[in-house]
């Protein structure tokens, strides 16, 4: 594979100009530019000439640094070489083929509904590495809940209810949303953020609120 950066560089290198170069081979200043510039390829014959003028050994500018350096090595040293290469192939085409585990997630859940009724709504389709046992999941918006949960992350659900106080549920009211700490109170349920630039949220009971169920994990789509 001709390589016209090199040619430039030899050319440089050694302080020599284009039309000094191109007076060397017989040809035109013209036509050697081109082969700077990529624009053309020398034959077979002017890359041998190019190689004697330019004092590079052969295969300088039709080669790869990589296989230069290779074959200068000697027959036990280019078996290492080799055999690393080959290591470095097999790892690289392994983590190509790395499975990854499509998730629906909801932007706005409805509150009281089972997963027959979830399959008709919009989701986006996202993937990650794992497959984490959930069975919903929902977007992540704002910073109100980070550290632990990032905006733009999932959180896994499972529709369990209402567990203990003070765990992270997903809860709908008034067609919204919410990921927080939840705390049942006498006249209504208290949401907490982990963020603590974050007021607190009440629902009252009187605007149904429902807990569609805790949060079992997260992660940031692939």
């Amino acid at each position: 594979m001709y390589q016209p950066d090199k040619l430039k560089a030899r050319r440089k290198e050694l302080k020599l100009t284009q039309r000094e170069i191109a007076n060397k081979l017989g040809i035109s200043f013209q036509s050697y530019s081109a082969w700077e510039r990529g624009i053309k390829k020398p034959s077979k014959e002017r890359v041998k000439k190019l190689e004697e003028i330019l004092k590079v050994s052969s295969g300088y500018f039709t080669e790869t640094e990589i296989i230069q350096l290779y074959n200068a090595l000697s027959n036990p040293g280019q078996k290492q070489v080799l055999k690393y290469a080959q290591k470095l192939v097999h790892k690289e085409k392994s983590q190509a083929i790395k499975k990854l585990y499509e998730y629906h997630v909801y932007e706005k859940m409805a509150a009281g509904i089972g997963s027959t009724i979830y399959n008709d709504q919009n989701y986006d389709k996202v993937y990650f590495d794992e497959q984490l046992t959930h069975d919903f999941a929902s977007w992540v918006s704002g910073d109100s809940m980070e550290p632990k949960y990032q905006n733009g992350s999932v959180a896994l659900i499972r529709e369990t209810g209402f567990d203990y106080d003070g765990a992270v549920y997903a809860v709908v009211c008034n067609n919204k949303t919410y990921i927080k700490r939840v705390f049942r109170e006498e006249k209504g349920l208290r949401l907490v953020s982990i963020n603590p630039k974050y007021k607190e949220i009440f629902l009252p009971y009187d605007e149904d609120p429902r807990i569609i169920g805790i949060i079992v994990g997260n992660f940031l789509p692939l």
